[in-house]
């Protein structure tokens, strides 16, 4: 699989999701957004994104579950999940998934330091 050097990101909130494109922008880090898991899935090209930022609680299919489908699928894609819900068991499911967790509002030396993990871990 040919990796295309982009950040994908999948969230429901377009305010949010246009920002943190703005963010990664501003950082010289390619992106695409995505408003829901479906849509990132029905839209997943051969070539696989590098990163992927996804929320957790959206409408139809939940992060966790695109998680678990993309693993299911035999896809691995550093993940970085965010959400607004501050609870341990969502940190522990992150982990249990490979992922990342991180709180939202997620402050910018967070997210370039989750993307800097991403970057340097290694593709199964």
């Amino acid at each position: 699989m040919h990796r295309s050097g982009y950040i994908a990101i999948v969230d429901d909130d377009a305010p949010l999701r246009e920002a943190l494109e703005r963010l990664l922008r501003a950082h010289g880090i390619k992106s695409r957004g995505y408003p829901s898991a479906r849509t990132f899935l029905k839209a997943l090209p051969s070539d696989m994104p590098d990163c992927l930022i996804v929320d957790i609680n959206m409408p139809e299919m939940t992060g966790f579950e695109l998680q678990q489908n993309l693993l299911n699928l035999g896809i691995h894609i550093p993940t970085i999940v965010i959400t607004g819900v501050d609870e341990e068991s969502i940190a522990a499911a992150a982990a249990s998934l490979g992922a990342l967790f991180l709180h939202k509002p997620v402050a910018r030396e967070a997210l370039m330091a989750a993307i800097d993990w991403a970057a340097k871990k290694k593709w199964n």
